[in-house]
């Protein structure tokens, strides 16, 4: 099973962890997505948008409009969703043209600490 992380990290650590994979030339493992604040998290990652990834968690490539047919939603509103999330780099484009995302777990790890 390919999981994905998305985590809440500050970026100078989320950049150093990436710098060392590279040069070691092994991918991290499990993959991981950093965003810096939990703000930030939940405003790529809507209710809308989680439901879209649910919809395409380990179904390979589709296109926009077999995700908006999936979701139950028009193809204008999902493209809209599908340009955050690769802007986000948490969705890929296929090959084919459509669009993908490569894993088939989601994880999600953040800390909320008191001030």
């Amino acid at each position: 099973m390919k999981t994905v992380v998305l985590e809440v990290r500050d970026p100078a650590a989320a950049l150093d962890d990436f710098a060392k994979a590279w040069r070691s030339g092994k991918a991290q493992t499990p993959a991981r997505i950093s965003f810096a604040t939990p703000e930030l998290l939940w405003k790529v990652l809507t209710p809308k948008r989680w439901e879209l990834l649910k919809a395409l968690c380990g179904a390979g490539p589709l296109s926009i409009r077999e995700a908006a047919r999936r979701v139950g939603r028009d193809v204008k509103a999902v493209h809209s969703d599908v340009i955050a999330l690769l802007a986000a780099g948490v969705l890929e484009r296929a090959d084919s043209g459509g669009i993908v995302f490569p894993y088939d777990a989601v994880k999600v790890e953040f800390l909320l600490q008191a001030a």
